[in-house]
Order: structure tokens, then sequence, then C-alpha cells
């Protein structure tokens, strides 16, 4: 049973909750009160076709909501928690599920089935094992292709239930099959082309013929490369000091001779050398 409907901002209404109760509802009014946009309300609950004109002027949206409360073993329970919606339950015998709609000015339509987004699909399914809409020339239910078939498969009758349920694990079976199939086609180019640049990496490695323990010589022949500037450079000091103190003639001078070498292969502090004289006297 629907408990409730809300609508805002849908037509003529602005902001309005419809409380239902057991038995028989009416609802009258004058004309341009808003009837027709409670029913219009109700088909956006049960999948219709949604109206941007619909839309209240000066609006960015419309809603309709519906509380509906149900037996646990309904079936509209289990297409609702099949899309991700949640159910809350009352008692031991009934649960409270809600269903939304909402439409903005642009058309875009969205469904929310127990606080979830999900297809409008199947909220029209849900829709369709709850309400029955009786208009003047049509009835809803009946223009149903799944009623229909669903109709001709209760007149079967027990005999068909077994088949009907091999036919639909088989056609499952066949739409995921189909899917994969699909995948696959659309893909091969990427696959062929990922493929071939893993192979180009194959190549690469084996063309450069690596060998245990190359990476920790490879990594120390690095640390000395590194230092090889700072090794110039210290050479070339030494040197310039050297020669500057063999320019000297006829005084006796004290020439200091510092080589500056690294602390080590992967340090940058210079120290002197403890192999060289610290003095020189010419």
């Amino acid at each position: 049973m629907i408990e409730e409907i809300h609508i805002r901002d849908l037509g003529v209404i602005t902001d309005a909750r419809l409380p239902l109760q057991p038995g028989l509802s009416v609802l009258t009014g004058e004309t341009g009160a808003g009837k027709t946009m409670v029913v219009t309300a109700l088909g956006m609950l049960l999948g219709a076709r949604s109206d941007a004109s619909s839309v209240r002027s000066g609006a960015k949206s419309a809603l309709a909501e519906a509380v509906v409360r149900l037996p646990h073993n309904h079936p509209a329970l289990t297409l609702a928690q099949d899309a991700g919606g949640s159910v809350e339950e009352l008692d031991g015998e009934q649960s409270e599920l809600l269903l939304a709609r909402t439409v903005n000015a642009s058309g875009r339509s969205r469904a929310h089935i127990g606080g979830c987004s999900a297809p409008i699909g199947t909220l029209a399914d849900i829709g369709h094992t709850l309400v029955a809409v009786h208009g003047q020339s049509d009835q809803l239910r009946l223009k149903s292709a799944a009623a229909q078939r669903h109709a001709l498969d209760s007149y079967a009758g027990e005999a068909l239930t077994r088949l009907l349920g091999e036919y639909r694990t088989t056609y499952d079976r066949y739409r995921a099959a189909a899917a994969e199939l699909k995948e696959v086609r659309e893909n091969s180019r990427a696959r062929a082309l990922e493929a071939q640049t893993l192979r180009g990496a194959l190549e690469e490695i084996d063309s450069v013929d690596p060998q245990e323990g190359e990476d920790t010589a490879l990594k120390a022949e690095s640390l000395k490369l590194m230092n090889v500037e700072a090794l110039r450079i210290a050479a070339a000091t030494a040197s310039g000091r050297w020669q500057a103190a063999n320019t000297l003639k006829g005084t006796r001078r004290t020439c200091w001779v510092c080589l500056i070498l690294p602390e080590g292969p992967c340090s940058t502090k210079p120290r002197p050398t403890k192999n060289w004289p610290h003095s020189l006297t010419v």
C-alpha cells in the first residue's frame, strides 16, 4: 500500500504531501487545483516518460516521492534489493520502501529506489507490481510487454515453470558470452598493440643480458664517476701550489701543499690526504 506521496515543483504544485489510508481515497477539486499532477507524479514513480514542461515555472527540478508499505514476500522488495536499494523492516510481517523520481528543467530524469540511484526501467518494474492505472481509454499494465508475458506464462501453469527457469539460465549465459565476445572483438587492436609492446620490452632485456649482482657493481662505478670532478679539481689545486713553490728563487719559503680528496665514494666532503707531506721547505 502507498502510505504517502510527496510532490514538489510539479506543475501547479509547489510542495504537497498526500497521506493515504487503506480503502478508497477520492481526490476532488476545482479545475487547475492539481489533480492531474497527482496522477502525473504517480506515473513518474511507475517509470513513465518524464517531461521537462511539467517542472514548475522558475524551479530547477520537480520531485515525486512515495512511501510504500509491503509484506516481506512482495516481489517489489526483491527487485529493490537486487537494484542495491535498502528496505526498512517495520515488524515481523511488513517492510517500508521509498521510491523517488526527479526531472530537471532540461528534461533529464533520475530514479532512486530505497535511497540508491537506479535505472528508470527498474523503477518501472517495481511500479508495475504496485499500481494499476485505469484511464478512459487505456489500461497501462495490459499494454506492458512484460505483463503480457507474465500472464501467458501464468496461464501455462506449473508445467512451464521448470522450462522457463532453464530458459532464463541459458539465456543469461548466452548474454554473458555475447558481451564477452563483443569486448574481445572491440579491444583486439589494443590487445595486439599491448602484446607487441611487451615483446619489444623482452627483446631489449635479452639484448642487455643482465647478470646476477651486476646492479651492485654498476652502482659502485656510478658513485666513483660522480667524484671524478672533485678529484680533478683537487689534483689541479695541488699541482698549482707545487709549481708556485718551485718558482721561488733565492728565498727560503715554506709551501703548504694540501691534496683534497673525498671522504669516500659516497661523500662530497673534502679532507686532506694522510700520505701527503704537511709542508715542504724550498
